[in-house]
């Protein structure tokens, strides 16, 4: 099988034809020509050609009407198109059908030339094309395979995840003493808010964010879920507007909200009396900002930590990691939580 590149030159004078074939195969191409338009589109049609260059003027069936024929074949190679005339409009209007370039006819060799080196761009172009085509499948399909891989990954996380959390549920179970079986509950309730980044991530199309509205939402709904009881109803209101955070960000911004959220619903309120907990999320000129608030006891300046203090050494390296900033407002009847950080 010849590696030379098959070339069809349609153009009804048969002379020039013969040129044609013997002048492109001294440069390496095998060349098959036809003297009318039918003609040559019934030879495209059956062998497929690497190239094809029509003559634009040919009786009854002229260049252009080729063109529109030979590129209602089901594969359209390249074509060149040829005209004696040095009107741009011609060329133009091949161009717009389809045309990859055109070449005005001359007397000579220069022709050939002119032909030639029409032909080398054209097909060094499909070439090029057909690497970046190729080139790009290739890269679809890798991403596709980390896509899919990333995908089991955080699902894998989210089952180990789980897994750890039922079994410091079945320990705290266990325990007798109730600052231990406190402190397990508030570790199981920090694994949830990371656990839940990688559901969303393995149960999403995007495996690199995640949509913070959604999260939080079913953050909130397994807190108020944990902490809201009949005697000491703790209703959770979520007003979080659209925003998508890298994974990382998200798991942190996750746990000051179980933070905030989780002291709130322990301390703002006395035993047996409810207390609404309110969670604001917006975005503010390329910023997101995070509120928390309750009407409770509020808090004064200084104050020792409430608890263990190890939920508010959490938020305030949670808040590091996202270049935050975190003020308490004082001003507030309960407390007030507001954070500040970069999308």
């Amino acid at each position: 099988m010849s590696d030379r590149p098959r070339i069809l030159y349609i153009d009804d004078d048969d002379g020039l034809c013969r040129l044609v074939s013997r002048a492109l195969g001294r440069r390496g191409y095998d060349v098959s020509v036809a003297t009318n338009g039918p003609a040559g589109v019934a030879t495209a049609t059956d062998t497929v050609f690497d190239l094809i260059a029509v003559d634009h003027y040919m009786p009854g069936f002229d260049g252009l009407s080729t063109l529109e024929a030979l590129r209602a074949l089901p594969v359209v190679p390249p074509i060149i198109y040829v005209t004696g005339s040095e009107e741009s409009r011609i060329a133009v209007a091949a161009l717009k059908a389809g045309a990859l370039d055109y070449v005005v006819k001359t007397v000579g060799e220069d022709f050939f030339d002119l032909l030639t080196n029409a032909f080398d761009t054209a097909l060094k172009a499909v070439a090029l094309t057909e690497q970046k085509a190729r080139a790009e499948d290739a890269l679809r399909a890798s991403n596709a395979r980390l896509e899919a891989l990333l995908h089991e990954v955080n699902h894998r996380v989210a089952n180990s995840l789980q897994l750890v959390s039922a079994f410091i549920h079945m320990q705290a179970r266990a325990l007798t003493d109730p600052a231990a079986k406190a402190a397990l509950a508030d570790t199981q309730a920090r694994i949830t808010a990371i656990a839940q980044v990688h559901k969303r991530l393995y149960t999403s199309h995007d495996v690199e964010g995640v949509a913070m509205e959604d999260y939080l939402a079913a953050l909130v709904a397994e807190l108020e879920a944990t902490w809201s009881t009949p005697e000491s109803p703790r209703p959770l209101r979520l007003a979080a507007q659209p925003l998508r955070l890298a994974t990382d960000r998200a798991v942190s911004l996750g746990v000051i909200v179980n933070e905030l959220v989780s002291n709130a619903c322990k301390y703002a309120y006395p035993r047996g009396k409810a207390g609404e907990i309110r969670i604001e999320l917006i975005r503010d000129n390329g910023h997101f900002r995070l509120s928390v608030e309750d009407d409770g006891s509020g808090m004064t300046a200084n104050a020792a930590p409430t608890g263990t203090g190890i939920g508010t050494k959490l938020i305030g390296a949670m808040a590091t990691s996202l270049g935050a900033t975190l003020d308490y407002d004082l001003a507030h009847a309960g407390v007030r939580a507001t954070l500040r950080a970069a999308v």
